[in-house]
């Protein structure tokens, strides 16, 4: 599962600022508050979410660069989704990391006020919900919502970066080569070349030749 840290809550925010001043082609992208003034709540004493949220994405159009506003607090979650047997299941625990995200702010603080802006960057059905709560209650209790992303003007060079390369390993270290003999068995060194253990037979009969012709060399001297 994908979980944005703080950091990347303010990364995001970053891009939403830039997005949304005024000037240039960012008055043909819309940020959309979720819920309006209700805000993205869960009520545990009515055990009810703040808003219908199904009802206000319907009067809403959507397209690429443009931004939710979730104006909520650490009590509840926004997971956004690609996959609908995610969305249905009202769960992220079983999600993939490349169609599931979810934002938080990083705060371990109960009911802390945050804002979190999610930038809408995939053409096609988008789907939200809180998996807050014990059994996805907050999500079966109607903090849930889909969309359809439609292309509009495209994404801003902000937001239309390219994925980072795949991690690719460094390559491992080969182990030296090993020398075999004439006779089979593993090479020993000898005076700098790499002579077998078979190589042994061949300087014993050498070093014998030798002695017996200086052996010869003396009966002839004598």
């Amino acid at each position: 599962m994908s979980v944005p840290t703080a950091a990347y809550i303010a990364a995001i925010s970053a891009v939403f600022f830039a997005v949304a001043a005024p000037g240039g082609n960012a008055a043909a992208y819309t940020n959309h508050t979720v819920g309006g003034s209700a805000g993205w709540f869960f009520n545990v004493t009515t055990n009810s979410s703040s808003a219908n949220y199904s009802v206000w994405a319907a009067n809403q159009t959507f397209n690429l660069g443009d931004f939710l506003v979730f104006n909520t607090n650490t009590n509840e979650t926004v997971v956004q989704t690609y996959n609908e047997t995610t969305y249905d299941s009202c769960t992220a625990d079983d999600a993939s990391d490349s169609n599931t995200f979810i934002y938080d702010s990083g705060s371990s603080t109960f009911g802390k006020a945050q804002i979190i802006n999610v930038p809408l960057t995939n053409q096609g059905p988008n789907y939200f919900f809180s998996d807050a709560g014990d059994d996805g209650v907050q999500c079966e209790k109607g903090m849930r919502f889909q969309i359809q992303v439609n292309h509009g003007l495209g994404l801003p060079p902000s937001l239309n970066q390219p994925p980072p390369p795949p991690y690719t390993p460094p390559p491992t270290a080969e182990p030296p080569p090993v020398f075999e003999g004439s006779g089979g068995g593993q090479g020993e060194s000898i005076n700098g070349c790499g002579m077998g253990s078979g190589g042994g037979a061949f300087f014993t009969v050498v070093s014998v030749e030798m002695a017996v012709l200086g052996l010869g060399m003396l009966r002839l001297i004598g």
